[in-house]
This record gives C-alpha cells, structure tokens and sequence, in this order.
C-alpha cells in the first residue's frame, strides 16, 4: 500500500466549489481507498492505495465531477516525495513560505519565461513538480498568484503554506 497527499485546486476558497469535508472523505471511500483523512477545508486528503499514481488523478477528479458537478483538478504526491520535498527546502521555514503543487512538469521554455520574470516581493525555487515561494511581503499583495503561475506554466497547480506542508507530512507518519 502506497500513501498518497491529495491537494484538491480552488474548494471552499471564497464561497464557490463548495464541499464538505466529509463528504469528500467518502469520495475516496466509495472509491476503494483505505485510511482516508482530511486536513482543513482546503482539500487535503491524505489516503491509501495500490493504485497507480497516474490512474488516481482522473478517477477522484471524475468522481467529483459525478458527486458535485465540479471540474476540480487533483494534485497528488506519495509521502516518499513529500518527505524529499521538505528535506530539500532551500529556504528557511518562514511565514511567507508556499508551496506550488504541479499536475505535471512543465516545459523549460515555461520555466525561463516564469524565471525572467522580476516582480519583486518573492523568491522562487523550481524543482522537478514543485516550485518553492518564499513571499517577502504579504502573500495578498503579489502578483504571483496561483492563477497567474498556472497561466504562465500551463500546468495545473495548487499552492499551499509551510504549516500546511509540515502538518500533513505530520499526519502522514500516523
């Protein structure tokens, strides 16, 4: 049995793709999933599987497509790279520290075109299928925003703070 973190991009954030997080749970339940817990209303499910990593995305993205009628993109990441991608943080853990989850590595022409860039308050750190944030300012006033990193990668993505991170690589170990 693998492990897997499921990050689930844009629920319950400002009132629209509203889901229960217990209604979620059963989702992956009803799926065939075993050990199956959610962390805060963000989309965080931490569960396991035989299953194939690559069989996994489509088939919790159909079921909610089925369940709630929501287009709802899921990130997925094994504990073992959970643990690497913690180990090889290259920046202290500070308040203003993210984490972009991508569905998939994107091109190195995307990745010089988001690297040029200089729009000042952040520092980013691109490895494999996560790019490191550490916001110098307040995170609501960047213009890197998850929505301009997944227009400019052409990748979907999702973003979560260093707290996050560390809490369910946390609840992973239980």
């Amino acid at each position: 049995m693998t492990t897997f973190i499921a990050l689930l991009r844009g629920i319950n954030v400002g009132g629209h793709k509203r889901i229960k997080m217990a209604d979620l749970k059963g989702i992956f339940e009803n799926i065939g999933f075993s050990r199956v817990q959610t962390y805060i209303q963000s989309g965080n499910v931490l569960f396991e599987t035989e299953d194939d990593a690559d069989f996994l995305s489509p088939r919790i993205e159909q079921e909610i497509q089925k369940v709630f009628g929501l287009d709802v993109p899921v990130i997925l990441r094994t504990t073992h790279e959970w643990e690497t991608l913690i180990k090889n943080c290259p920046f202290d853990a500070l308040p203003g520290l993210s984490v972009a989850f991508l569905a998939a590595k994107p091109t190195q022409e995307a990745i010089d075109g988001l690297l040029s860039l200089d729009m000042g308050n952040y520092e980013i750190h691109i490895r494999d299928k996560d790019i490191y944030v550490l916001y110098k300012e307040d995170i609501r006033k960047t213009l890197l925003t998850t929505n301009f990193l997944e227009k400019k990668l052409n990748v979907p993505l999702t973003v979560r703070n260093w707290n996050t991170v560390n809490k369910l690589a946390e609840l992973a170990k239980r």
